[in-house]
């Protein structure tokens, strides 16, 4: 379906590789803290100005998170937060930014769970030191344990078994998964929950979401490989915009739907190189992180009343309704 768009949209996903490589070759890794909202003028609450630490796994370049950041500093502009925002795809150097943020006795802490394991010490530590913490995009399995106030996401599973059942609507019947991060728990929940519900064969394929070029010829590779393959599920909308490049490079059939979006995704989708997106809704994450934050330390408040997450998706984009979106990521937030 739509296949005759691709060629046309090749030259604005060469555009979105290259924004993304320049993202990557110009950061510093994302180690180093970035401050927010400092500077900014005091928001619209008058309660007591508050730091908070948002820590994530984010890799350098990776857009998904821009969204996040948007979205929390939304929340910290109203709430009258300093926002100190900082991020590591490492989990041992993600947790180094969360004692970082202890030892800086910040107020309260938003941080993400991908390697929940390496979180365990830092958020007790969190804890005995009176700082809360919420948890937001990644963890859902593990927050309660880990002693988290809150969290605010998607159940991975449920949306990868709605992501399945899709696929069975639309008569999908060979699917590779593309995961660009092994052992990530969020990402692998996703492919499980695929597994699960999709009638179809569906296999996982490993690939480094680091190198966006090895990422493309291995798609291409396996899509050259097995011709019978008739779907390309990504997790994430850099993923995507490459798979379509790897189809078209394989001459394969194959077509495209991920999770996740972002504006240029949003419009692969509105030109049909797309088939859906599942969004997550990274903003409402952000927002919700801060805000949650704001709300314990000013009302002690604490959404899902510490029992249950507060889930921001599966919201599906489809040819249907993406028009209603895309002015909103037009501005950058969905």
């Amino acid at each position: 379906m739509h296949r005759h768009h691709r060629t046309a949209a090749l030259a604005a996903t060469v555009l979105a590789g290259t924004l993304l490589a320049a993202g990557c070759s110009s950061s510093s890794g994302g180690k180093e803290s970035e401050e927010g909202g400092a500077e900014a003028a005091a928001g619209k609450a008058s309660t007591p100005r508050m730091t908070v630490a948002m820590i994530t796994h984010a890799a350098p370049g990776d857009t998904f998170w821009d969204l996040i950041r948007k979205g929390a500093q939304a929340a910290a502009e109203k709430d009258n937060v300093r926002l100190v925002y900082s991020s590591n795809p490492n989990a041992a150097d993600q947790a180094n930014l969360v004692q970082n943020a202890i030892d800086q006795k910040v107020d309260g802490i938003a941080l993400t769970a991908a390697k929940p394991d390496a979180m365990k010490d830092v958020v007790a530590k969190a804890k005995a030191a009176g700082i809360p913490v919420v948890g937001f995009n990644s963890g859902l399995d593990d927050w309660k344990d880990l002693g988290m106030l809150e969290y605010f996401g998607q159940d991975e599973n449920i949306a990868g078994q709605a992501f399945g059942e899709r696929l069975n609507e639309i008569g999908a019947k060979n699917a590779v998964c593309v995961v660009q991060e092994q052992g990530h728990v969020a990402l692998e929940a996703r492919c499980a929950g695929l597994k699960k519900a999709f009638e179809g064969k569906t296999e996982n394929l490993y690939v480094n979401g680091a190198d966006m070029p090895s990422v493309k010829s291995t798609i291409t590779a396996k899509l050259k490989q097995d011709s019978s393959i008739d779907e390309v599920v990504t997790l994430g909308a850099p993923f995507a915009l490459t798979a379509v490049q790897s189809v078209a490079d394989a001459g394969s059939k194959a077509e495209v739907a991920t999770f996740d979006l972002n504006k240029d995704l949003v419009n692969a989708v509105k030109e049909g190189n797309v088939q859906f997106a599942v969004d997550q809704q990274p903003y409402l994450q952000g927002y919700l992180a801060v805000d949650g934050l704001w709300l314990y330390k000013n009302n002690g408040n604490f959404s899902g009343g510490g029992t249950a997450p507060v889930l921001t998706g599966p919201a599906f984009v489809t040819e249907e309704n993406v028009d209603a979106i895309a002015k909103f990521a037009d501005k950058g937030t969905r």
